[in-house]
C-alpha cells in the first residue's frame, strides 16, 4: 500500500490523486477500460471507497481523468523529443515517429474509448499537436531551405492525417518508411 501522506494538504491530495490515476492505468493495461470499476481502483491506489468518491464522482469522470493526464505526457514527451534532437535537422522526423509509435503502441481499446477522445482535454491536445507540428515544419523549412508545398498549419493537419495511420500498419518496423512518406509529401 502506498505512503499517501504528505506534510501538506494539497500534497496529499496531489498523492492521492497521483496513485488513483496510477491504478487506473495498472487496470486499462491488464484488462482494458471494462476492468475499471471504483472498487477495484480503490484497492489498487491504497485508499478506501469514500475517499475514491472524494475525488471522482464515478468511473468515466475517473477514465477521463487517467485519459488527460495520459494524453498531456505524451504531449510533453514530444516536446522532449523536438528538444533533444534541437540543431540535429531532425526533429520534424524524429517528432512524427515518436507520435507514429504511440498510436502503434497504444493498446486496444473497448467500449468507452471512443467517449474519452471527445473531451475538450482532446480539442486542447489536437489544437496544440497542430500548432507545435506546424512549428516544426517552419523549423524544418528553414533549416533545409526549401519552399514547403503548402501552408504549414495545412501541412500539420497532413501528418497529423497520415500519421494516424500508424494505428493499423502492419508492424512497428513499418512506422519509420510511414514517417519518410510523410515528411517527403510536405516537399513535393
Amino acid at each position: 500500500m502506498p505512503k499517501l501522506w504528505t506534510d501538506t494538504v494539497e500534497g496529499h491530495r496531489h498523492a492521492v490523486r497521483a496513485a488513483v490515476l496510477d491504478a487506473v492505468a495498472v487496470l486499462v493495461a491488464e484488462a482494458g477500460f471494462s476492468g475499471v470499476s471504483m472498487t477495484r481502483v480503490a484497492e489498487h491506489a491504497g485508499v478506501t471507497r469514500a475517499t475514491l468518491y472524494k475525488y471522482f464522482p464515478d468511473v468515466e469522470t475517473l477514465l477521463a481523468a487517467w485519459h488527460a493526464r495520459q494524453v498531456g505526457e505524451h504531449l510533453s514527451a514530444l516536446e522532449k523529443i523536438r528538444s533533444d534532437a534541437a540543431g540535429t535537422g531532425r526533429q520534424l522526423q524524429a517528432v512524427l515517429e515518436a507520435y507514429a509509435l504511440m498510436l502503434y503502441d497504444r493498446p486496444g481499446h473497448d467500449a468507452p474509448a471512443p467517449a474519452l477522445h471527445r473531451g475538450t482535454h482532446m480539442d486542447h491536445a489536437h489544437e496544440y499537436l497542430e500548432a507545435f507540428i506546424a512549428d516544426l515544419i517552419r523549423t524544418d523549412v528553414q533549416e533545409k531551405g526549401v519552399d514547403p508545398a503548402m501552408n504549414p498549419v495545412d501541412l500539420a493537419r497532413y501528418c497529423i492525417q497520415a500519421i494516424g495511420s500508424a494505428r493499423s500498419l502492419s508492424s512497428r518496423d513499418a512506422v519509420p518508411g510511414l514517417v519518410s512518406v510523410t515528411v517527403s509529401g510536405i516537399y513535393t
